[in-house]
């Protein structure tokens, strides 16, 4: 049995943006507010996967969303009373999750090792995920190969729909470190998808 304090452990496909919208009756988190254990686990039943899905794309590593996903349906108990609906309800739990990722990932002091670089900038159309991206599971492979601050500057632009000047508050940094993070890791998972296809093509 598994709920929002004993997390399952996720397996299978993860690798669908968690950017989407997730529609959650008003009654149900009502509910969940006046502290009714099955309204909490309907919760859990619904933002498990694309929470997790976010920490995985954030920190790269399984375990650690794991972590991610545990600690965010705890802070979702503690604080689901401060959520008056001026928002939708995934935005404002998916906040609670990158907030979550992002600490993690300066507990393990990577993220100041790319420094206040210099800003880099791409065209429009270079700043688009090629075709390759099309296949999840490459796509996931060539992630996890980047740095944490660039993979994570990646996955909240693209995926989660980020600016950079939300990115730059969310990382402590400024909008030009988002941006060349950005215009780097777009060309490095560029060449890496390439790689990963040829690869997988003569396999």
């Amino acid at each position: 049995m598994c709920d929002a304090f004993r997390p399952c452990r996720i397996q299978g496909d993860v690798s669908l943006p968690s950017a989407f919208a997730i529609d959650v009756p008003d009654a149900l988190l009502r509910r969940a507010q006046r502290g009714e254990a099955s309204a909490f686990e309907q919760l859990y039943r619904r933002f498990e996967r694309p929470v997790f899905t976010l920490a995985l794309r954030l920190t790269g590593q399984r375990e650690e969303a794991q972590d991610v996903l545990q600690d965010t349906m705890l802070k979702l108990f503690d604080r689901i009373g401060e959520f008056r609906g001026e928002s939708p309800f995934w935005g404002w739990l998916r906040q609670i999750a990158v907030n979550e990722a992002l600490m993690r990932l300066r507990k393990r002091a990577r993220l100041a090792e790319a420094g206040e670089a210099d800003e880099e900038t791409l065209e429009a159309h270079e700043l688009l995920l090629p075709p390759a991206a099309a296949d999840a599971a490459l796509l996931g492979q060539a992630l996890q190969r980047l740095p944490d601050a660039t993979r994570s500057v990646l996955w909240l632009y693209h995926a989660e729909g980020y600016t950079h000047e939300e990115i730059a508050g969310l990382m402590g940094r400024t909008a030009s470190f988002s941006k060349s993070q950005l215009a780097r890791g777009t060309r490095r998972l560029r060449e890496l998808l390439r790689i990963e296809t040829e690869v997988h093509s003569h396999a």
